[in-house]
């Protein structure tokens, strides 16, 4: 008996040890829960290589998990309900994301910061406390982008599409690039545009002879000043942080802003004769200093880039709709709104700032009108 119990128990090690030599085992249900992980997660790990994942997976969470925490503060002198400051959350929102958190943007809107040229003034003077702003293209006239004076010229873009044909040409990513390549310190990310901008009064003006003696608020720019002197009007500097009291207290007349602005800064209630003229469309960039660029990763940067195409695509998409509803707002309000039927007599009075201001970039601003649907 003896020897036959040894000899069973020889003949169980023989098949035990067969059985696992053929990668056979035995009874997977009575195998204890916490061994049971390994096996099924071996599979996931042999399932995509890293160099056959797609190319948009590139600046994944894990990789963008080792780089550095980065907050950039970034300016917006309209607030977020407008266009513009629609369009910036969702820029905000994709840095974030796409950048897995490494980049924090903290938004200041409403123009908590100052004016636009404050806001420049404060990014290019190397105080370090601004890194970002959405600007108008023309503020960047001041400060090595020459180029983009010619996107505010009075009644350039024939229709809004006019200027999204411009953003997609080669020609939007050289204004970007202007500003950086001339040293100022400072480089758009992309473009984006805030509805056409027209005039808005205390009195009402039906014809361009109606601007006589007014006092039409604009901002420190050439373009608008001769633009507004070209109507008939006297153009009257005032900060916009206090163009409403202006206003309201008959230090200006009236001024020019897209219709968003407009009813999202109240001007209606000091000022409600609103005159579609559409003599600009308010084409805006977003910007970063070279510092904080240079500061980022290229995971970083890379993030920044795809968050910069789809904030702008993004404004492309809601800003002929939300201008309309808001233009709607303001008629059920009782907002004087006037259609400007035929533009010819505001062009031929805009005519002398028109050469004057494209006569030096007379190729490149005929390259912007050819892009005309």
């Amino acid at each position: 008996m003896k020897i036959k119990k040894i000899a069973s128990m020889l003949m169980a090690s023989v098949l035990a040890l067969s059985l696992s030599a053929c990668g056979l085992s035995s009874a997977p249900a009575e195998a204890p829960a916490d061994t049971a992980a390994p096996a099924a997660e071996a599979p996931a790990e042999e399932a995509a290589p890293a160099d056959e994942a797609p190319a948009e997976e590139a600046a994944s969470d894990a990789e963008a998990a080792g780089d550095p925490a980065v907050t950039l503060v970034m300016a917006e002198v309209n607030p977020l309900d407008t266009i513009v400051g629609r369009m910036d959350m969702k820029f905000k929102e994709e840095v974030e994301k796409l950048s897995g958190g490494s980049i924090s943007i903290d938004l200041q809107a409403s123009g908590v910061l100052g004016s636009e040229n404050d806001v420049l003034d404060a990014m290019l003077g190397g105080a370090g406390t601004i890194q970002m702003s959405r600007i108008s293209a023309f503020a960047l006239t001041n400060y090595g982008g020459e180029k983009s004076k010619l996107l505010s010229i009075p009644y350039t873009f024939a229709d809004r599409e006019h200027f999204w044909n411009f953003v997609h040409s080669d020609l939007a990513q050289e204004f970007l690039n202007e500003p950086s390549e001339k040293g100022a310190g400072v480089r758009g990310l992309f473009y984006g545009e805030e509805g056409f901008r027209h005039f808005f009064t205390k009195d009402p003006v039906e014809k361009v002879e109606d601007f006589a003696g007014m006092k039409i608020r604009v901002s420190n720019d050439p373009v608008m000043v001769g633009m507004v002197n070209g109507l008939g009007a006297s153009a009257t500097e005032i900060a916009f942080g206090e163009l409403y009291s202006a206003l309201q207290t008959g230090v200006c007349d009236g001024a020019e802003q897209p219709t968003a602005n407009y009813k999202s800064n109240a001007f209606d209630e000091v000022a409600p004769n609103f005159i579609l003229d559409g003599h600009t469309l308010g084409a805006v960039q977003v910007i970063i200093t070279d510092e904080a660029w240079n500061s980022l990763t290229e995971a970083q940067q890379a993030a920044v880039t795809e968050a910069s195409q789809i904030a702008s695509d993004f404004c492309h998409e809601i800003s002929e709709e939300a201008e309309n509803e808001v233009l709607e707002q303001l008629k059920a309000e009782g907002v004087n709104v006037v259609e400007v039927t035929d533009k010819t007599p505001w062009q031929e009075a805009c005519k002398a700032v028109i050469e004057e201001n494209t006569s030096d970039q007379a190729e490149l601003y005929q390259q912007i009108l050819d892009l005309a649907n």
